[in-house]
């Protein structure tokens, strides 16, 4: 085992020593040691109940003959994150993460390791430790969120919550309703009750081995999770006497099975940023260019809040991500191993068979054109098909917040394109969720008569006409930086094209009298500006 480092021979007497002071017995001392880097806070409900899911996988793992060891990691929620300069520690919060573990697992010589993990940048640092440190693991993402409820409505954290800062604002609710959603809509621990960021992540983990199966769609507080949480940990040192590591599991056949789920599901555009960045740890080939490949062939058979009112509870009983792989496995020749299930249950309502799905479009795309020669992003799933074909006028902002007080006091109309610049990896720096300023452009009702685009993120959350990771970023002089008020932008989805219609002598002006971008970042984020690659590679780092 890799623990006799720490455990074995004369040499070791005092690292035994130092162990025993942590509780481990004289028996226990020769057991695979088994770490549970748990992502407890009480800041996130995402993870609020984690310290029940650590005793489950601890009797797991004890009753399998190993010894666990607990250890904590930080954990960011975006949801309180968003909108001011918390997110800017969002992403940069999954390389702090992946290095925790990757130095506390490493430091002590484990033999295998559960990661107990939900939100959005916290199950993708998960996987990318995994890969780094290859020693057996199992990942246990934490499960969503109850659904909402007030009035008979049902209710989720965007749809309940977000939004409804646009309609009270547009005079659609009163100010006791605001309340009472505000009240309602986050009723339990969990990850937020849709397909948004964490709980993609937390399927397309499931998708390619790292979870047992219904781990990513079971519910936080049910009993399922915590039998599926004391399960991890009887399998984990399973997989460690059978040497079993993440780099057999995390293939680039897997990683495309999960692209490929998440091109059927819908899921968040994050995803992109996180799978290349668990292909570049893993060693693995797998770039921008599998992504558009096979967003060519897959066609959306499950639609999920935001982009329906579907939630997870919802899809869980439907039949979750084992239903998905079922039908994958049965339809899409893309579609890397497994064996199809005649006898596994799936509600057909949600989801659909592939040969009956809700579009043939793929969930997300990638656009390119003369602002995005190195890629964007877009969740088609989230778009209206009436607004495939969008062109408008660009207003531009080189932050968050200058865009949000222009939403706020109704300067953004009918036919608008918002631009948002300067929020990128580099530029942000920490590339920004935008989910307050496309939430509110929703709640105004101008999901379907604006657009927004950025080289920032979005949540998971996010629907409407929003591009995001536009690559050249405005800190590295991208197109997006040249563009002024006024100018028009082209939105083509069906032709997967973003493009200023602005002449190339004329960009070639604009770039001549183009100031060098300047961070003004400090600590963290200022080490995290200055190595920082872009989107298109994964803002890996």
């Amino acid at each position: 085992m890799r623990s006799d480092n720490i455990k074995k021979g004369i040499a070791r007497t005092p690292h035994r020593s130092l162990l025993m002071a942590t509780g481990v017995s004289k028996k226990n001392i020769n057991s695979p040691f088994i770490g549970i880097a748990s992502s407890f806070s009480d800041l996130v409900p995402g993870h609020i109940g984690m310290r029940d899911l650590e005793r489950q996988i601890e009797k797991g793992i004890h009753s399998a003959g190993g010894q666990a060891f607990i250890f904590g990691v930080p954990a960011v929620c975006d949801g309180i994150a968003m909108g001011h300069s918390g997110m800017q520690y969002s992403l940069p919060s999954r390389d702090l993460i992946a290095d925790c573990v990757e130095t506390v697992a490493n430091a002590h010589q484990l033999d295998g390791l559960i990661l107990l993990s939900n939100c959005d940048k916290i199950t993708p640092a998960m996987l990318i430790a995994a890969a780094r440190i290859n020693i057996p693991t199992i990942i246990v993402t934490a499960g969503p969120m109850l659904d909402g409820e007030s009035q008979c409505e049902r209710l989720t954290m965007i749809k309940g919550a977000f939004e409804s800062i646009g309609k009270f604002r547009n005079g659609e609710i009163s100010e006791k309703r605001l309340i009472e959603l505000e009240e309602a809509s986050c009723p339990s621990a969990g990850a937020c009750q849709g397909l948004y960021t964490a709980n993609t992540m937390a399927c397309l983990t499931e998708v390619i081995g790292m979870s047992l199966p219904y781990c990513a769609t079971a519910a936080a507080v049910s009993s399922q999770k915590r039998r599926i949480a004391f399960e991890s940990g009887m399998q984990i040192v399973d997989w460690v006497n059978n040497d079993i590591k993440p780099l057999d599991i995390i293939t680039r056949d897997s990683l495309r099975n999960a692209i490929i789920a998440d091109l059927a599901m819908g899921g968040s555009t994050n995803s992109f940023l996180h799978i290349l960045a668990v292909a570049n740890a893993a060693g693995i080939n797998v770039t921008l260019k599998d992504f558009e490949e096979l967003s060519y062939k897959i066609h959306q058979f499950v639609k999920l809040e935001p982009s329906s009112n579907i939630t997870m509870t919802q899809f869980h009983n439907a039949g979750g991500i084992p239903a998905v792989i079922n039908e994958l496995i049965k339809s899409v020749p893309e579609y890397v191993g497994g064996k199809y299930n005649n006898d596994l249950y799936v509600d057909k309502n949600i989801i659909h068979s592939y040969s009956e799905p809700f579009t043939t479009k793929p969930g997300l795309g990638i656009l390119y054109g003369n602002i995005a020669p190195e890629g964007s992003v877009i969740k088609i799933s989230a778009v209206d098909e009436s607004c495939y074909e969008f062109e408008g006028v660009a207003k531009t902002f080189d932050s968050e917040e200058d865009a949000m007080k222009a939403l706020e006091n109704d300067l953004i109309k009918e036919g608008d394109v918002i631009v948002i610049r300067y929020e990128g990896p580099k530029g942000g720096p920490g590339m920004r969720e935008m989910l307050a300023p496309t939430s509110l452009l929703v709640g105004k009702g101008l999901g379907t008569k604006a657009a927004l685009i950025t080289d920032g993120r979005f949540s998971g959350g996010t629907r409407g006409i929003c591009v995001g990771h536009i690559c050249p970023e405005a800190s590295n002089g991208g197109v997006i930086a040249l563009i002024k008020d006024g100018d028009k932008i082209k939105i083509d989805i069906n032709k997967r094209t973003l493009n200023l219609l602005v002449s190339d002598e004329e960009l070639a002006k604009r770039r001549k009298e183009l100031k060098p971008f300047k961070s003004d970042a400090k600590g963290y984020l200022a080490k995290y500006s200055r190595i920082v690659q872009d989107a298109s590679h994964g803002a890996i780092v």
